[in-house]
């Protein structure tokens, strides 16, 4: 929460006792680690865990700071420190270690913005994320620094890893021929997997992306669905397709899935092709048979890549049937050319909130477990 009132007053008085008039740098102070900043910044850091940070560009400033400061209130909340912000002004208070990684935090995201990007409260969350992964980087200088988190180089926009788990996961995207994401809902894993098929077909590494998924409603009876096969499978395949519009121009998806670089490809038609040449991705594979799945795996044609997602815990299956996902993790977790890449509930960056549901249902199904297990009498 901000401070109101007398604190954040003197706060100010004391962060203005240390600058000099307009276009001059305010005298520093003593020799520290902690000192070195960027050069568009001038900091300063007294004895009370007290950092000043001004920036030179009021708009990107308030684009730092995000609209009614909210930017500012999620780092509030992640370190609880307290930001104060006046002007293109915000002064950090709170445990020393706290404000560094604040002060990472926003030079890092004024970094992004100097160079034309844009930031969100889910960019603030992911750098927040990297920063906690790296430690405290007291001499750091982002616009010479490499990212620590990878990142996929899309036309429209750079896609970057928010959490530990997403960057291993595009490292294995890269990396190796197949690849398994496996992980609850909201961490990113067909939204990775649409964009590293994205860069692929740009850069014609591949000839077109193959989407697919099986056509299973969640708990529910939809009945007849009119149209062609296309406009039978499209309302399963409407997050992939919220993804490719997201990550490129709409009148290039359209006219893509026109020409056929972008197909889509129920399930059930899959057998007795040989995807090549492609980057084929199967969302939503916990709701495959053993052998759907065993026949889509075997589909992998010459120079194609191949990316599973899933959610082991919504398995839409009828009782007493074995998921597909679940058993080729298993089988395949260490066949060469074969990665898994798991996900859990700190990895979810859709919202906060979910990432506090998901860990709820967790711990509601670990204590089952631990019922059941108390249960079975000892042999």
């Amino acid at each position: 929460m901000r401070r109101s009132g007398s604190d954040s007053d003197r706060a100010l008085v004391s962060a203005r006792a240390g600058t000099t008039t307009a276009g001059t740098r305010p005298p520093r102070t003593p020799a520290s680690s902690s000192d070195t900043t960027a050069r568009w910044m001038t900091p300063t850091v007294d004895a009370t865990n007290q950092t000043v940070l001004a920036f030179d560009d009021n708009r990107l400033a308030s684009l730092l700071f995000g609209h009614y400061g909210q930017n500012l209130a999620l780092i509030e909340r992640r370190l609880e420190i307290v930001a104060e912000q006046r002007g293109n002004h915000v002064t950090l208070e709170g445990p020393r270690e706290a404000c560094d990684q604040a002060r990472h935090v926003l030079e890092t995201l004024y970094a992004r913005l100097k160079k034309g990007g844009e930031i969100a409260p889910g960019d603030v969350e992911g750098v927040l994320r990297e920063a906690a992964s790296q430690g405290f980087l007291f001499d750091f200088d982002p616009a010479a620094r490499k990212q620590s988190f990878d990142e996929i180089q899309l036309r429209r926009r750079p896609v970057r890893a928010r959490t530990a788990a997403q960057d291993a996961y595009i490292r294995a995207l890269k990396r190796q021929t197949l690849v398994f994401g496996v992980g609850p809902a909201g961490t990113g894993k067909t939204w990775l997997a649409v964009a590293y098929a994205v860069h692929l077909l740009e850069r014609r590494v591949v000839d077109k992306i193959i989407l697919s998924r099986p056509a299973v409603e969640a708990g529910e009876r939809l009945g007849f669905l009119p149209g062609d096969m296309k406009e039978k499978v499209d309302p399963y395949l409407r997050p992939i397709y919220d993804a490719l519009h997201d990550l490129m121009d709409r009148a290039f998806v359209e006219r893509a899935l026109t020409s056929g670089e972008i197909e889509i490809a129920p399930l059930a038609f899959m057998r007795g092709r040989t995807l090549a040449n492609a980057c084929v991705i199967l969302d939503e594979a916990q709701n495959t048979t053993s052998m759907q799945m065993k026949m889509f795996l075997t589909r992998l044609g010459e120079n194609s890549h191949m990316i599973i997602t899933g959610d082991p815990s919504q398995i839409d299956l009828p009782p007493g049937q074995t998921s597909g996902l679940a058993e080729a993790v298993g089988l395949l977790g260490e066949v060469e050319g074969v990665e898994v890449c798991h996900f859990n509930a700190a990895d979810v960056v859709r919202h906060e909130l979910v990432g506090r549901i998901v860990a709820a249902y967790d711990t509601k199904a670990a204590t089952d477990r631990a019922a059941a297990i108390a249960k079975v009498p000892p042999r």
